[in-house]
């Protein structure tokens, strides 16, 4: 560039102008950021969040304490102890899961046969200590009756694709 054009853009602020001109165009635009705690993005139906334990509609707990979930976890963050009932069938007495061991990546939820543990929405589980994110059998069951509704949608919507 010559001495002259580049001393006519000096003076007369075109470079200020151009971004001027750019901030106003963008200030006409809807908005693409969430104020996060109130407003949430969506998240896919095959989003690994907090597990869950989930029962059937009439009330029984699904887990048939088939034990495939404790054996695939490549972090060894799950522990199943079961015990036979009266009518024959096994259930599990103990189910643990240490989540800070595991790495999220969704092969219990791919190897368990009835849909007992799954992987469900909720990612704002954050905790003070690490005592609060070793879960049991109860904590899971709980988890399930809350988050059910969303859990049910999502294996439906995902169920094509399994």
């Amino acid at each position: 560039m010559s001495f002259i054009d580049r001393a006519a853009r000096s003076v007369l602020l075109s470079e200020l102008i151009q971004g001027m001109a750019l901030t106003l165009r963008y200030m006409f635009r809807p908005k693409v950021t969430l104020n996060y705690p109130y407003e949430k993005g969506p998240l896919s139906p095959r989003f690994r969040g907090e597990h869950a334990l989930r029962r059937y509609p009439n009330g029984e707990e699904r887990c048939i304490a088939c034990k495939l979930c404790e054996a695939i976890c490549p972090a060894q963050a799950i522990t199943i102890e079961a015990e036979p009932r009266a009518d024959g069938s096994r259930r599990t007495s103990r189910y643990d899961i240490d989540m800070t061991k595991c790495i999220f990546c969704g092969f219990c939820e791919e190897a368990c046969p009835v849909d007992a543990i799954v992987e469900g929405p909720n990612f704002e589980f954050a905790t003070e200590t690490r005592e609060e994110l070793m879960y049991d059998k109860q904590k899971l069951l709980e988890n399930g009756e809350r988050w059910e509704t969303e859990l049910s949608e999502r294996l439906t919507a995902d169920a094509p694709y399994r």
